[in-house]
C-alpha cells in the first residue's frame, strides 16, 4: 500500500462527512465534478452565510450610520482579518479587537479575483517602485494572468521614458519547477521584483517559492499567485516570506467576483489600489469569511493529503495507458514515487483524440473536466489538453471510474 492509499483509507470517514455538506454534489450523485481548479463548489455553510446576510443586514458598508450599515462595515473588517489569519499573518491584529489594525504594516484589499489583483499590483504599485534600468523576473509558462500585468507595467513605464527589463523565470526541464540554479545567474543589483506562482494550474506542482526568497535575498519584493493553493493546502506568509498573496474567492469555495490581495508593505512603497473604490462586494466578503472558516475547520493539511493521493491514483493509472501523455514532471507519475506529486491537478492528452472531443466524451459519461488551452502563457492557443482537478468532495471510486472510461478509449 502506498502512502497515498494509506491517506485515502485513514481519511475516508472525514471525507464522507464533508462531502455531504456540498448540496450540488449530493444532488448529482451520477456526476463527478473534476474542475475545482476552475471554480470550487460551495458547502452549505457558505450558502447559508450568504442567505443570512442578504435577508438580515444587507446594506452598503461605510455609507451610513444605521445598524445594518454598521454591521456590514464590521463584517468587512472581520473578513479582512479572517483572510490575514488564514494566510498565517499573525501580527495583523496586534490589539486583538478584530479590526485587523488597518494602520499596521500588512493589509488586505478585496478584489474581484486573482486577475484583477495582480493587475492592480502591476499598475498601481509596481509602476511606482521601478526606476530606469531595473529588472524584474516573472513566469512566462504559468497562467497568463501572472504574465500579462507585468508586461503591461513595462509598457506603461516605457511610455513615461522608464526602461525596465523583464526576465522570464527559468524552469527545470524535468520537473517543471522553477530552476533556482539558473535563477541565481539572473539575479543582480538591479533585480527589483519577482512574480511567481504557488501551485501550477496545468502541471499541478508546488513551485517551492521559498527557494526563490533564498536566491533573491531579503530586499526584493515577491508577489505570489495563490489561486490554486488557497483552500487546497496550508499557506503561511511567514514561512514563504512573500510580499503579496493574491487569490480568487470562487476557487476557495466563496462566490464568484470575490478575491483578495494580502500585502506585507515592508518592502517598497505601501500598496494602495488607485482610484475610487466604490461600493465593495459585501456579499462576496461574507461568503469568503464563511468559506475560510469552513476550510480551516476542514483542515487544509488534510485536504492536501486527500487531493494529492487522488491525483497520484490518477497518474498511476494514466502512466499504464500508452495512448495518454501526462503533462508535467514524468518522474512523479507512480503512486509510490518519492518525487513531489501533483497538488490535485492532473493534465493529459490522448494521442489520437483531440482534447475538446475527449472532454465531450467524458462529460457524456458524467465526468466534468476542463478541456482547452487552460489559459497558459506562452503556449499556442490550439494546443489543448484535458485537466482533472479534484477537491475534498471527490472520491477514489470516481477516479477509478474515470480510468475505466479512459482505458476504454485506448486503441492499443
Amino acid at each position: 500500500m502506498t502512502a497515498g492509499d494509506e491517506d485515502l483509507a485513514s481519511l475516508a470517514g472525514w471525507q464522507r462527512e464533508l462531502r455531504e455538506q456540498f448540496p450540488i454534489i449530493v444532488a448529482n450523485p451520477e456526476l463527478a465534478y473534476l474542475d475545482s481548479a476552475a471554480t470550487a463548489q460551495k458547502p452549505h455553510a457558505v450558502l447559508a452565510a450568504v442567505q443570512t446576510y442578504l435577508t438580515t443586514v444587507n446594506a452598503n458598508a461605510g455609507r451610513g450610520s444605521y445598524p445594518w450599515a454598521n454591521r456590514t462595515t464590521a463584517l468587512l473588517a472581520q473578513a479582512r482579518q479572517r483572510v490575514a489569519e488564514f494566510l498565517g499573518d499573525r501580527d495583523r491584529d496586534r490589539d486583538g479587537d478584530g479590526d485587523g489594525d488597518p494602520g499596521g504594516p500588512s493589509a488586505v484589499h478585496f478584489v474581484s479575483g486573482t486577475t484583477e489583483g495582480l493587475r492592480t499590483i502591476a499598475r498601481d504599485w509596481l509602476t511606482t517602485l521601478l526606476t530606469d534600468g531595473d529588472e524584474i523576473l516573472v513566469p512566462f509558462a504559468d497562467h497568463q494572468a501572472n504574465l500579462l500585468p507585468w508586461l503591461e507595467a513595462q509598457r506603461l513605464l516605457a511610455a513615461r521614458g522608464v526602461r525596465i527589463t523583464v526576465h522570464p523565470l527559468p524552469y527545470q526541464a524535468s520537473s517543471y519547477d522553477y530552476d533556482t540554479t539558473a535563477l541565481t545567474e539572473l539575479v543582480g543589483e538591479r533585480t527589483a521584483f519577482v512574480a511567481a506562482t504557488h501551485v501550477h494550474h496545468v502541471y499541478g506542482g508546488n513551485l517551492n517559492v521559498h527557494r526563490i526568497r533564498q536566491v533573491v535575498g531579503p530586499r526584493v519584493p515577491i508577489c505570489l499567485d495563490a489561486a490554486q493553493s488557497v483552500g487546497h493546502l496550508p499557506l503561511d506568509v511567514g514561512e514563504l516570506d512573500v510580499d503579496f498573496v493574491v487569490f480568487s474567492g470562487h476557487k476557495a469555495m466563496a462566490l464568484p467576483g470575490s478575491g483578495a490581495v494580502w500585502a506585507r508593505n515592508t518592502r517598497g512603497p505601501r500598496f494602495e489600489p488607485g482610484g475610487w473604490s466604490g461600493t465593495p462586494n459585501t456579499v462576496g466578503a461574507v461568503a469568503l469569511t464563511a468559506a475560510l472558516d469552513w476550510l480551516a475547520a476542514a483542515d487544509p493539511a488534510r485536504i492536501e493529503r486527500w487531493t494529492v493521493a487522488l491525483a497520484a491514483r490518477l497518474t498511476e493509472g494514466l502512466r499504464r495507458l500508452a495512448d495518454y501523455e501526462v503533462l508535467g514532471c514524468q518522474l512523479s507519475l507512480a503512486a509510490d514515487s518519492s518525487v513531489q506529486q501533483r497538488q490535485g491537478i492532473v493534465t493529459f492528452r490522448h494521442h489520437g483524440i483531440k482534447s475538446d472531443d475527449l472532454g465531450f466524451v467524458l462529460a457524456a459519461h458524467g465526468f466534468l473536466v476542463r478541456s482547452d488551452s487552460l489559459c497558459q502563457a506562452g503556449r499556442d492557443e490550439r494546443e489543448g489538453s484535458v485537466r482533472v482537478s479534484v477537491h475534498l468532495h471527490n472520491t477514489p471510486a470516481e477516479i477509478d471510474r474515470l480510468l475505466e472510461v479512459l482505458r476504454s478509449l485506448s486503441v492499443g
